[in-house]
Formats: structure tokens, sequence, C-alpha cells
């Protein structure tokens, strides 16, 4: 799991810059449509929010502790609700807040195999 989560944290970053890339366009867009529409700053609070996931999956990938999981899981899902929320006509927004609800899940069962691994070593170590 160490793996997957220095992969998926430093892949979320990437791809957050594209996010803000997209975000500002999208920003530019509807302010010049004056339609009204929030998505180009919904993008920017989701970008925000995967760097922010992907710094801590990094940082607390090889924690015994389950902290980690949960702050990113807390902040992916966030952004997430975020990017649903405001997609409006950026749609590549609900791809990035599917992704982010992608990565939610996966910090989920992280969480779990974390107490799961916790249990094993603690019935090891009474033996």
């Amino acid at each position: 799991m160490k793996t997957l989560k220095l992969i998926l944290g430093i892949l979320s970053i990437v791809l957050a810059a594209m996010v803000l890339f997209q975000s500002c366009a999208a920003g530019v867009a509807n302010t010049l449509s004056d339609n009204g529409e929030s998505g180009g700053t919904g993008g920017f609070a989701l970008a925000l929010g995967m760097i922010a996931g992907g710094i801590i999956m990094i940082a607390t990938r090889a924690s015994e502790k389950k902290g980690g999981s949960i702050a990113a899981l807390i902040l992916y899902a966030l952004a997430a609700l975020i990017g649903f929320v405001s997609a409006g006509s950026y749609a590549d927004l609900n791809i990035w807040a599917g992704l982010c609800a992608v990565l939610a899940v996966i910090n989920f069962i992280a969480m779990l195999l974390i107490k799961r691994g916790a249990d094993k070593s603690k019935g090891e170590q009474k033996e």
C-alpha cells in the first residue's frame, strides 16, 4: 500500500496542475459569457484539495496509524463534492470530481487495511 499511496499522491499533484489550468480557462469563459456559473472557482478548490490530499498521501504512506488516510479521505471527498456541485458547463470538472471520489475510496480502503495490519501485529506481539 505504501507504493500505491506514493504513486497516487504524485499523480494527484501532477493532475492538479492540469485542473488548475483548465479551471482558469473555465473561469475566464464564465466571466466573458457572464453566465453566473462558478465552475472555474470550483475547479480551483478541487485542485487545492487534490494537492493537499496528494501531499498527505505521500507524507503518511509508511505510517502505521490511520490519521493520514482519514485526512486524505476527507480532503478528497470534499474536493469531489465541490467538483460535482459546481461543474455547470465545465464538464471536465465532473471527471476530476470522480477521480477525487475514487481516491477517497482508496484512502478508505487503506484506512481499513491499516487497522487490520495493526490488529495482526498486536496479536503477533502477544504470542
